[in-house]
């Protein structure tokens, strides 16, 4: 029979009451204190049996956790079935017709969603590619996501350019920044870098915020145009007199979701293209190298290799892909301003590539889907969004550290 583990009262309580006073600190200003205007006064109304319930659970919780956690089934996770190499391409080809045209049967608001799916899908590739592959904790990617949307932003503003003559330049402006980023975190890993990056995004943020006569300031810049298809608008009217529309030319009756499917296919596309390069990227030496650079930096020196090179590599290419996801995410909206590029949106993309598995594209292309569908799917509690948010991620460190759909490292056994 196997041992079990004597139930210790005194180490139990005292995890207990430790859990039950970080609890209480977070509770009191969150679900405690309530702002309540009356007039032209704001009183603060304490609700006390909120925090009492909550410190109540939690030390319960943490008391029977040592008693129960022995005597719980294991939590199991379904795996994804193996396919051979012709059923996997036969089945991602599948998947593939089925998103190019679902659209044209899907409601308005449903496509919308999955058209900011794909641009999360978008960055959440772009980051997996510093943070799964080359392991460098990066949490200010969201300036790269904002110098691509500015840059289409006052390309158009300042000198007329439309959104394709824009989009080399706009990712080509956000792997420059990479690069340049690149250099001050030579020498940096982990907790250090991350600050770093952090400090970087918060940066960009600000100038968008100061630069008034370039960016805006903090209204941003307004009426960005739509990308149009060969040259032809989608609009009710021409923009230019003499011009010819998109239903004009293919004589069909306008529709306002000829916009919103073409915007869900360009999504797809750019989403595709980031797919099929990074998947090729990290079959190549350089995703190699970036592999070597994550398990261990002194055997990559070993190795004969510069790391240098390999992190700004990663750099690099990583902003360039939050750069065009940044100037179709301009482009879609309509408007650009320094609100949509806040620390917050760095946590949501690290956390697709977390929650996904670091450096499984199936696993990003998951998680992007689940943390922006589900938001969705429960507008009723908005209010609690960050708070679920935050249960998901300890969760997910707690029963499934290594992700959804961890990466597979190829093996080979050679025979005895």
């Amino acid at each position: 029979m196997a041992a079990t583990t004597p139930f210790d009262l005194r180490a139990a309580l005292r995890g207990a009451i430790s859990a039950t006073v970080l609890a209480a600190i977070v509770l009191l200003p969150s679900f405690t204190l309530h702002l309540e205007r009356a007039g032209a006064r704001t009183t603060i109304s304490p609700h006390w049996s909120t925090l009492a319930w909550g410190c109540l659970a939690v030390f319960l919780v943490q008391l029977l956790k040592p008693l129960l956690a022995p005597r719980l089934p294991a939590v199991k996770l379904p795996s994804l079935p193996s396919f051979a190499p012709g059923q996997h391409r036969l089945l991602m080809l599948a998947v593939l017709v089925a998103a190019v045209v679902w659209p044209f049967f899907g409601g308005r608001n449903s496509v919308d969603i999955a058209t900011l799916t794909l641009i999360y899908v978008m960055l959440g590739l772009g980051l997996n590619i510093v943070v799964g592959f080359a392991g460098l904790l990066d949490l200010g990617f969201v300036g790269f996501y904002a110098v691509g949307a500015y840059t289409f932003a006052m390309l158009y503003h300042w000198a007329g350019w439309s959104f394709w003559e824009a989009l080399p330049l706009t990712g080509a402006m956000s792997a420059l920044f990479g690069f340049v980023l690149g250099f001050p975190v030579l020498r940096l890993r982990g907790d250090y870098l991350a600050i770093v990056t952090l400090g970087f995004g918060e940066i960009i943020r600000l100038l968008l915020v100061n630069l008034v006569g370039f960016t805006g300031g903090p209204d941003g810049i307004a009426g960005l145009p739509k990308p149009t298809m060969f040259g032809l608008p989608m609009t009710r009217n021409p923009a230019t007199e003499g011009g010819t529309t998109f239903h004009a030319f293919f004589n069909i009756e306008f529709s306002t979701m000829h916009m919103v499917v073409f915007l869900y296919l360009m999504a797809l596309l750019l989403a595709c293209i980031t797919l099929y390069i990074s998947n090729r990227l990290i079959r190549m030496p350089i995703g190699r190298s970036w592999e070597a650079l994550r398990e261990d930096e002194i055997a990559c020196r070993s190795l004969g290799l510069n790391p240098m090179k390999i992190k700004l590599s990663a750099f690099t290419l990583g902003a360039m892909f939050a750069g065009f996801g940044g100037a179709f995410f301009a482009a879609r909206q309509g408007i650009v301003n320094p609100e949509s590029f806040t620390f917050i949106e760095s946590a949501l993309i690290l956390a697709i590539v977390v929650l996904g598995g670091m450096g499984s594209q199936l696993g990003v292309i998951v998680a992007a889907i689940v943390l922006t569908v589900l938001p969705e799917l429960a507008r009723e509690f908005s209010q609690y969004r960050m708070l679920i948010f935050g249960l998901v991620m300890i969760v997910m460190m707690v029963w499934r550290p290594q992700g959804l759909l961890p990466m597979k490292r190829h093996q080979a056994e050679v025979p005895q």
